[in-house]
């Protein structure tokens, strides 16, 4: 699948879907959007959903227990937590007390969960990184690099960079910039206590808690319009394009049976779907903002049902997906989805052919992934086209944000994170 070809849905300079934003600053668009027909039910609807107290995404209603647990200290592919806990050290440092005041939270803090993937602010938690000094944004930087993989801090990174590159192509900087995220610490940065971070923005959104050497990395949302860059300093760059390929050799791979069970629509937006299936912002996504305690049911056609190629290019998706993580926690989160790939359900809206958007979910009691193909936002497609992307990743059954290894860490009676 292509994800080239945005350029022919780059609005008019008179767009006044564009022209109208121009000039405003962050705090003055955060204002206007609430106002907005497309934004503003959209923030009413979160702002409702935000001050649930947390349970968990399920599929039924009903938390399942046992899942997650604090494993023995020899057992544990640590993550990098005396790196982290150093570049979290040497933030803090440059810091005045205001600033470091704003960063910080208890680890049981509700704006854990403010995080949102839009372009405009609805909480606006931590020090936002288009504010800081470059010395003081790159001691932010030096916190996620620190906890990511190499490939994971590279991926931030380039989604951050094509932000701006649709900033500069509308004339919105300010709006759409490299640097227009916000950063949390949650908790103490110390090896010995549990602790993590937020960082989200538009198209991305990364949630990282590590107890007793251990990693949970999720909540998270990637996602770019558009996934590819075709001019300038970062001419070449691509997003997600190993995800879409994976994804069509997997359907590819099943019986025409599979592929009619995994088929829930055949459309992106379908007449048959139920009300409220296709959401403003979340298109067809289930796991997005404030979505911390939905009940997405099974569906689809089963892992265990697939052939034994089928499952390698899901083994792959896993891996593709966990990009973010380091090493040694990738490791365990991978044993971890595998160990119940028997009780995995595999979903698909959309056409198979290569040229068709679509959107794909894995779930199990583990793990939720999700990719969709959107429509328009800063680009004028008013249907789902390859080249605006949405991924998901979602820890089912209570530990999203790490709350069920930090419950077992700290006792019952811990204040938990987003409580």
């Amino acid at each position: 699948m292509t994800t080239d070809g945005f350029r022919q849905y780059l609005p008019a300079d008179d767009d006044p879907r564009i022209t109208d934003l121009r000039g405003l600053g962050t705090y003055e668009y955060a204002e206007y959007v609430k106002s907005d027909p497309f934004a503003g039910p959209m923030i009413a609807g979160w702002a409702e959903l935000y001050p649930e107290p947390f349970t968990g995404i399920t599929h039924d209603g009903h938390v399942a227990e046992g899942l997650f647990e604090i494993k023995q200290p020899s057992d544990v592919r640590r993550a990098p937590t005396m790196s982290m806990v150093a570049a979290a050290g040497k933030l803090l440092e440059m810091l005045s007390v205001d600033d470091r005041a704003k960063l910080t939270y208890p680890l049981g803090a509700h704006e854990w969960r403010s995080w949102a993937n839009p372009e405009f602010l609805q909480h606006n938690p931590g020090l936002r990184l288009d504010e800081l000094s470059d010395e003081v944004r790159d001691k932010c930087l030096g916190v996620i690099k620190a906890s990511l993989s190499k490939k994971g801090f590279a991926l931030v990174r380039d989604l951050m960079k094509i932000n701006a590159f649709m900033g500069d192509l509308v004339d919105l900087p300010v709006i759409l910039g490299e640097y227009s995220y916000n950063l949390s610490i949650f908790g103490t940065p110390d090896d010995n206590e549990a602790w993590g971070w937020n960082f989200f923005g538009h198209h991305i959104a990364v949630n990282c808690l590590v107890v007793a050497g251990q990693m949970v990395v999720s909540p998270v949302f990637l996602g770019a319009e558009p996934s590819s860059v075709d001019e300038g300093p970062l001419k070449g760059t691509r997003v997600f394009d190993d995800r879409i390929v994976t994804a069509h050799r997997l359907i590819g791979e099943l019986t025409d049976k599979q592929r009619a069970q995994a088929r829930t629509f055949e459309h992106m937006i379908d007449p048959a779907m139920p009300e409220g299936r296709v959401h403003s912002g979340d298109e067809r996504h289930l796991g997005g903002a404030f979505q911390d305690n939905r009940i997405i049911p099974k569906e689809g056609t089963k892992v265990r049902d697939m052939s034994r190629k089928a499952r390698k290019h899901l083994r792959t998706i896993v891996d593709q997906f966990l990009v973010l993580l380091p090493d040694g926690p990738a490791d365990d989160r991978r044993e971890q989805i595998l160990e119940h790939f028997d009780d995995t359900w595999f979903t698909w809206i959309g056409g198979f052919e290569p040229e068709d958007p679509f959107y794909f979910r894995v779930q199990s009691p583990v793990v939720i992934l999700e990719l969709d193909h959107h429509c328009g936002v800063f680009l004028t497609n008013d249907e789902p086209m390859p080249f605006h992307i949405h991924t998901v990743i979602r820890t089912p059954n209570g530990n999203d944000y790490g709350r069920a290894l930090i419950a077992q860490h700290l006792g019952p009676d811990a204040a938990l994170p987003g409580d």
